[in-house]
This record gives C-alpha cells, structure tokens and sequence, in this order.
C-alpha cells in the first residue's frame, strides 16, 4: 500500500485543501494519505477555529485515511521546528512513502538542492543570519535572504512566500531525519497565503485563502458568516462548522481567551517569565507596557495587545507564540532543542477510515514511537502540554462543558468505514 503524507492545519478545511488532498494522492500513486494535523493551537500561534476533533471529523469526510495529531510543542513553533516536528512524525510512522505539500514554486528540484546544502547550517549561512538580523529583519525574513544568497536559484522573495518557506523546511527536516521519505511539490492554486479577501474570481472556482475564509465567518458570526464562507466550503465542514457554532463550540480566536490571558499576564510574578518559551529578550516587558493604553471597554483586547506590542522584530506570530506560552504555562525546559531534535515521542491517532485501521495494524510493526489512541494518566511531558491545551482551549467555549474540558481522556479516535 503506498502511502503519502501531507501536513495540514485545516483551520478551517476549505475548497483549496481538498483540491492539494486529490493532487497529493495523484503526485504520489498513493493508495492512502496520512495527516499531520496540528491541535487546538496553530503555528502562528492563533486558536483554530474549531476543535481538533471537529477538523479531523472533516479530514476524514474529504478522504485522509489516518489524522495524527501533530504536538504542541512542534506545532506552535517557527517553521524551522513545525516542519521538522511533523516530517518526524511521518518518519515514526513507519508507512509513509511520500511527503507532498503545496508551493508557490510548484518545482521541488531547488527545495531538494537548496536543503541539501544547508542541511548542516553552513558557517557562511549563520553569519549572513546574523547580518540580517542586526539589521532589524525579521527570522522569516533574515532566514530567506540568507539562505538566498548562497544558492543559484530561488531568490529572497521567492524564499521568503508563505509556503516556499515551509516547503524548504520540510525538505531539510527529511535531509536532517536521513529520511527515506520522498518529497513532491503541487503548484498553490488561486488565492495566496495571506490574502485576506476572497477576489470576485474566487466564488467561481470556489478557491479563496483560508485567511479570507475565516474573515468571512467571523465577520457575520453564525449563520450569516457560514452563508458567505459556503461558496468557499466542501458541505461537510460547512454542515460541522454549523453544528459547533449552534452548541457554543467556536467560532474560537483570541478575544474568547482575553479573560484569563489577561489574569496571567498581569498577575504572574516577573521572574516567572523568564522561564517561558518564546519570553525573551523583554518581550513581557512590551506587553505590560502596552495594556495602561489599551480600551478594555472594546472586545478586540487582545487584538489592541498585539499591535501595541509588535515592531519590526517582534513579528506577530512571535508575540501570539509569546501569549500562548503565559496561556498555557509553556516552558522553556519543555521545547529546548535538545527535546526538540528527537521528534515527536508519540504518535496521538485522532481519526481514521477503514484503510487507516490497516495502516494502524501495519504501524504495530513499523512504528518507531508508540502509537496513542487512548490518553492515559502516565502521559509524557509534552502530551501533557497538549492535554493543557485541549482543556484551556475548551475552557473558553462560550458554553463551556465539562466533559469538553477532559475530552483528551475519554475521546476514543473518530472512525469512518469509507
């Protein structure tokens, strides 16, 4: 059975995932697909807008034959560690033939000779690094035009899109595992990463950003939103984004965590920041200063944080990473390299159809970490990060229950007999 692998956040699964779901399978000649999926937090360090569940109910629906969960402590990270994180976790599997993920490029040949050569972190790529970053760059931005300089081929700006970005992580996270998983590329169709609108030519070919898909859900919460994102929807998640709305589960974003980010934030002891990931450099310092001028009579708080706090080197997915480590007490000790650099300990299983229990049964063998469908109290460390996650998350529904708060623990994997 050849089996491809893709890596997939689904936040929430739109048009444009199912079209690099068939293109994965063709690329491949796979028989199956595995996802990685990240959990209740995603890499940019945003809530999804949806629960795990609800958006491996969906990867099922559209044909994924087995969702793994990709941790927490990998899937709120830099691209540096997201990617590796989930490339270990295909690795682990022991199944996967293929890794297939979608590009600006659209061509792997450069992903392929580009990781090759700095697979080891070159002495003239650390040193252009610093350069970059001295000058006030951005890591995204500092890493491209590094990395540029020393290759003939893709140059700042091509390195530097959206999914180039993580395209070349993945290929040196399967040069650094030694990995004998086989990297393909399909062309992003339509819409681009972060375009925040969905152009009028979207509706006709129903492809538009997930960016744009869920300012069209949150603008008009509930039924109004789903109405004018459906164009953009398979039915499916369209029907399981209707029925977590209507039981107070989501939409989820940063104003549903205002409350008890807030409480820590300015409760927390100073010295007990320094043991935060992603604290550094004073960054909780930006972020106390920042709240004497924020207008708490307005719902957008957390929003107000962010802009006060952001500049040119603090980007705005390092300061919601920085949030979520006070969020969720998500420490230092906790995601250090050396932790980092073993990959993923675990293999969380979320879902799977008839031919993913097949995949599971071959994984009995091939598995080189064990394979979790069911959570129990001797968890690892970051297990327990990503149970932490669940029930913090889950803890900030609008109608919050408490079987939700403990789901991890009792939630057997979703199964569909397609």
């Amino acid at each position: 059975m050849r089996t491809a692998g893709i890596i997939v956040e689904y936040n929430p699964l739109h048009n444009g995932h199912v079209h690099h779901y068939r293109e994965a399978k063709l690329a491949a000649s796979a028989d199956a697909l595995i996802a990685v999926m990240s959990g209740p937090f995603l890499q940019r360090g945003e809530p999804a807008l949806c629960s795990k569940w609800a958006r491996a109910e969906m990867a099922l629906h559209m044909g994924a034959d087995l969702v793994i969960e990709l941790p927490t402590a990998f899937a709120v990270q830099p691209a540096e560690w997201f990617a590796y994180g989930a490339v270990s976790a295909l690795e682990a599997t022991g199944v996967a033939d293929a890794l297939v993920f979608g590009s600006e490029s659209g061509s792997i040949a450069w992903f392929r000779e580009l990781a090759a050569l700095l697979r080891d972190e070159p002495p003239a790529l650390k040193a252009r690094l610093k350069e970059r970053l001295a000058a006030g760059a951005s890591y995204p931005a500092a890493y491209a035009s590094a990395a540029a300089s020393l290759a003939d081929g893709p140059d700042a700006g091509t390195l530097a899109q959206p999914n180039n970005i993580l395209g070349l992580q993945y290929c040196l996270a399967l040069e650094r595992l030694k990995s004998g998983i086989v990297p393909l590329t399909i062309p992003r169709l339509g819409a681009g990463y972060h375009d925040r609108e969905a152009a009028s030519s979207s509706a006709a070919d129903g492809i538009a950003s997930a960016t744009a898909v869920r300012k069209l859900l949150l603008r008009e919460r509930g039924a109004a939103g789903l109405a004018a994102a459906a164009p953009y929807l398979p039915d499916y998640t369209v029907r399981i984004l209707r029925r977590e709305w209507e039981a107070g589960r989501g939409p989820m974003e940063w104003e549903s965590f205002a409350s008890p980010l807030f409480h820590l934030l300015l409760t927390r002891p100073a010295s007990a920041y320094a043991e935060l990931a992603e604290i550094t450099e004073g960054i909780e310092h930006r972020f106390l200063q920042a709240v004497p001028g924020l207008d708490f009579r307005r719902d957008d708080r957390v929003t107000q944080l962010l802009a006060a706090a952001k500049t040119r080197r603090y980007t705005h997915a390092r300061l919601q990473r920085a949030l979520l480590s006070i969020l969720l007490d998500r420490r230092k000790e906790d995601v250090t390299r050396e932790v980092l650099e073993r990959g993923v300990p675990y293999l969380r299983v979320l879902g799977f159809s008839a031919c993913g229990r097949e995949l599971l049964k071959r994984m009995k063998e091939s598995a080189t970490v064990p394979v979790v469908t069911k959570v129990t109290k001797e968890a690892s460390p970051l297990l327990e990060l990503d149970i932490r996650a669940a029930s913090a998350y889950a803890a900030a529904y609008a109608k919050p229950d408490s079987r939700e708060l403990l789901r991890d623990y009792y939630q057997a994997p979703l199964q569909t007999e397609a």
